[in-house]
């Protein structure tokens, strides 16, 4: 008998990884402004996918997959989130005034573009629900009836986090410090990159812990000195690429250049170092747009928003 329900297919997850492969950078666009971090909100878009993948298997019937997706990768960052400083809610006061109009005046597109220019991290001081509210509707241009069915709220209760939302950001933006000049890196860190600007791959591979592991995105785990060291074959084929010791998030990274002439990198990676070798390889060439966002400064005297 006919029940009129569809079950998840290799079709379904074909179509999943298609649509992931678009959203990516919207989906990140939000949870590292979630989070509050560049790094913890790629995090999340991977293990959104996984879930993705896991859940729908379990499913009787297809639902939509982006609201969907958007859904998991919420829920995900909120659990993690749960985790950090419980912020005191606040009291929501209905914003009726606050328009969803596809032409929105100027007052309302000037509050917009101060939320895309908004470092990421700022986001990090506002209570949760302001924050979701404000990166849905300002940074990813949602609808107020699209944000309330994500959200489980009602649109007036949408319309007071926007409101206390956008008036709280101004204030962070009015009382934030420019970024920091480059600080000192880590001599583990310069000498990774020295060595990698000489070309010197053996130099390179004996850096490598017996257990290092390799993440490149979606990509499978690369696990092992022998597999990983296939990572600086990879690189000695492209004679262009130049290092340049970073900083990010309270932590050491590396700015990968193309090319040596280009002012601003093209992606980055981060290393995990133990007792002297390199634990830990993260490489983001495959997910460029994690440094769209990326609060980085450089050692080459450079210091800016990529």
């Amino acid at each position: 008998m006919n029940t009129g329900r569809s079950s998840p297919n290799s079709d379904t997850r074909a179509e999943l990884f298609t649509l992931v492969g678009e959203l990516r950078p919207e989906l990140h666009r939000y949870c590292a402004r979630l989070m509050g971090s560049v790094i913890d909100g790629e995090d999340v878009v991977q293990d959104t996918l996984i879930r993705a993948l896991v859940a729908l298997q379990e499913l009787d019937e297809t639902p939509p997959l982006r609201p969907w997706l958007f859904r998991i990768a919420h829920n995900r960052a909120l659990d993690l989130l749960r985790g950090r400083t419980v912020r005191t809610a606040e009291p929501i006061d209905a914003a009726s005034d606050i328009a969803d109009s596809t032409n929105p005046d100027p007052l309302e597109m000037l509050m917009r573009q101060e939320a895309v220019k908004t470092a990421v991290s700022r986001f990090a001081e506002l209570p949760i629900l302001q924050r979701s509210v404000v990166i849905l509707k300002d940074v990813l241009d949602e609808s107020l009836i699209e944000i309330a069915a994500l959200l489980d709220l009602t649109v007036d209760a949408v319309k007071g986090h926007l409101a206390r939302g956008r008036a709280h950001l101004r204030e962070i933006n009015a009382q934030a410090s420019p970024l920091p000049d480059a600080r000192s890196v880590s001599a583990e860190t310069a000498r990774y990159v020295a060595l990698f600007n000489q070309r010197d791959w053996d130099g390179l591979r004996a850096l490598l812990a017996d257990d290092v592991k390799l993440k490149q995105s979606a990509y499978p785990l690369r696990v092992g000195a022998a597999d990983v060291g296939l990572f600086f074959t990879n690189y000695a084929k492209s004679s262009g690429v130049w290092l340049a010791p970073a900083w990010l998030e309270g932590r050491d990274v590396i700015a990968v250049f193309e090319d040596r002439s280009d002012p601003k990198p093209s992606y980055m990676m981060w290393l995990e170092w133990r007792d002297g070798l390199i634990s830990f390889i993260r490489d983001y060439y495959h997910v460029r747009y994690v440094a769209a966002d990326a609060e980085l400064s450089w050692v080459a005297g450079k210091i800016g928003k990529l």
